[in-house]
């Protein structure tokens, strides 16, 4: 078996135990992808719920579709 090294870490506490952690347990699903988005703090004011901004895009998108002679800016 491997030994496994100790570390000294400030941000972990002495009372933290991962002795039944297993390693790798989400590896798969993360590897496969995530659609996680993070939002500047004056935007997440405005939308504090994943529906909301799911609303106002769908919104957006079928103005961009709707607006056909308009170039889509790209950042």
């Amino acid at each position: 078996m491997k030994k496994v090294e100790k570390f000294s870490d400030p941000d972990m506490l002495d009372e933290y135990d991962f002795s039944k952690g297993v390693r790798g347990k989400y590896a798969k699903q993360y590897a496969e992808g995530s659609n996680i988005v993070l939002l500047s703090p004056d935007v997440a004011e405005v939308f504090s719920d994943s529906d909301t901004v799911n609303e106002v895009l769908r919104m957006l998108i079928k103005i961009a579709r709707s607006q056909k002679n308009l170039p889509i800016i790209q950042k």
